[in-house]
């Protein structure tokens, strides 16, 4: 239950803090003393959007505080700059996650909130709450989003496979093209060294043939030639001994001369006058060229991997063609499930749907419309949504004629009634959190409002309810009551106060709401007795 409720900075309020007790609070107030506001501070706690003109202060934060029986904290801060923060217990948490845990704790029934009778997703609340089952919904609930997460990604794989296969041709083309190519790594630049070689064979044997030429020249080669000159200079070092390193030296210069010879003639031999080569090669690099063009490669290797990655990716369709229909055959046995698990609801919720009907027919008739009728009407559609495969309407009529969809018959009193009597219907079956009606009684009177007054007081036995009204046969019933009104400072700036009533004020409270602003002893008198019955029921 709410415990404690801090608001600072917010609409007419600058710093309220207040504790609750449980069972019912009655809180009223003349119109315009600012209910309204307590609720809309409540709000922000629920995720309501922020917006920066609530703030008293523009200057200042404003601050929402709710402290529970659990010990659990929930708080919310508007910066002057609409920016808001959100903590749980102290801890920074995400607004939605502010939101989710609020709404287990706090439920407002604004007015004009009882139109949500005619909302199919609440109808279905109530059928599920007097059937009892939350479990089998959960267990349900869990399939269907395993269900539609899996056929999610069988779609994203179909797409995928189908965008595959529509380039399928194109990449067994370029996939063919690249293996046919006969691709090998360095290929490119042998050859573009063997084209340089080809090409210029004429000037390269020219060129050769000059430099080996000069080994040849005069009667003896030039090795020859150095040989009887180290042989000279080694006799000769018997008188000179610096001779002999001379002669070493010229020798290693000999020997170094025969291998480049030796070198230069091989070259010479490999060097051929070949055109056909010539064209073979300049073929051969003007394919490699323009598959590197085609490509947008630099590389020979870089070639081989797009050929490979194709290879793979054409092998990619048949796996995943077999994992579409793995997939496939996985979803056919998880609707399969599903469709069971729909079918177990189904039953569960409508085995109660007679007993229902007549529950709220007869609570309905007990507020003052004894002729009302109501049934709840079922129909099965033909797929399973994400709460089963049940559809349903209620029906109702206030004049014992043939009971009509809810939504195009009852009136604003009638539906008041009737959400009443729901919530007090729910409120026997599960666990409900604080309960804020805000003048649930919108268009009742007389017996019609004691009668509800009644059954507000019974929830309230069981569950803390505030109810924020202006009608004395509700305000009356055994509560603490709480007053909202209304104080001007010295500067005629207006504050929302919010005080609980001792029991003369009380009594008086209840008596301005029986005669209007004019106290009459009468009315005082009225107002005690209301009090004195109440507390005797």
């Amino acid at each position: 239950m709410l415990q404690r409720l801090t608001i600072q900075n917010y609409a007419l309020i600058e710093d309220l803090e207040i504790e609750f007790p449980k069972g019912l609070i009655i809180l009223s107030g003349e119109t315009g003393a600012g209910k309204s506001i307590l609720l809309g501070a409540l709000s922000l706690l629920l995720g309501e959007k922020a917006d920066p003109g609530v703030l008293r202060i523009p200057d200042k934060n404003c601050v929402v505080e709710a402290e529970f029986d659990d010990g659990d904290l929930l708080r919310r801060v508007i910066a002057p700059s609409g920016r808001s923060r959100s903590f749980v217990n102290d801890e920074p948490v995400t607004l939605a996650v502010l939101s989710e845990v609020a709404q287990c704790r706090i439920d407002i029934h604004a007015q004009h909130q009882h139109l949500h009778l005619a909302d199919p997703r609440f109808q279905l609340s109530v059928v599920d709450c007097f059937a009892a089952c939350s479990d089998l919904l959960d267990a349900y609930q869990q399939d269907y989003k395993l269900l539609r997460d899996l056929q999610a990604m069988h779609q994203k794989l179909q797409q995928d496979l189908e965008a595959t296969k529509r380039e399928q041709d194109y990449r067994e083309f370029q996939y063919q093209q690249l293996a046919s190519a006969c691709l090998r790594p360095g290929e490119l630049e042998q050859l573009e060294e063997e084209q340089r070689c080809l090409a210029h064979a004429e000037e390269l044997l020219m060129a050769l043939g000059q430099a080996t030429a000069i080994f040849q020249q005069g009667g003896a080669t030039l090795s020859q030639q150095l040989k009887t000159a180290v042989q000279q200079l080694e006799k000769s070092s018997r008188y000179l001994p610096t001779l002999q390193s001379v002669a070493e030296r010229l020798q290693s210069c000999r020997i170094e001369l025969d291998d480049l010879e030796g070198e230069m003639q091989q070259v010479a031999s490999s060097v051929e006058m070949d055109p056909e080569r010539l064209q073979q090669v300049d073929e051969r690099l003007s394919s490699l060229y323009a598959l590197l063009k085609r490509y947008q490669c630099s590389t020979i290797d870089e070639l081989i991997q797009q050929r490979d990655s194709l290879d793979q990716s054409l092998a990619g369709i048949s796996d995943a063609e077999e994992r579409l229909r793995a997939m496939a055959a996985e979803i056919s046995r998880k609707q399969s499930q599903l469709e069971e698990k729909a079918g177990a609801l189904t039953q569960a919720r409508c085995a109660v749907l007679s007993a229902l009907s007549e529950r709220i027919q007869t609570s309905v008739r007990d507020l003052e419309m004894p002729y009302a009728c109501f049934e709840v009407a079922h129909t099965l559609l033909d797929h399973c949504g994400e709460s089963g495969r049940d559809h349903f309407t209620f029906l109702f009529t206030a004049n014992g004629d043939r009971p009509s969809d809810i939504a195009k018959v009852a009136s604003g009193g009638e539906l008041s009634r009737l959400m009443l009597v729901l919530k007090a219907l729910m409120a026997t079956y599960k666990t409900l959190p604080t309960l804020i009606f805000d003048e649930i009684d919108t268009g009742v009177s007389g017996r019609a409002a004691d009668r509800m007054g009644e059954l507000i007081g019974r929830m309230g036995k069981d569950m803390q309810l505030f109810a924020i009204t202006h009608l004395p046969q509700i305000a009356s019933k055994p509560a603490s009551h709480y007053l909202v009104y209304k104080e001007f400072d010295e500067n005629r700036q207006a504050h929302t106060r919010l005080r609980r009533l001792s029991d003369e004020e009380r009594i008086e409270e209840i008596a301005r709401m029986l005669s209007g602003a004019t106290l009459t002893e009468a009315s005082l008198a009225n107002a005690k007795e209301l009090i004195e019955l109440n507390l005797k029921i």
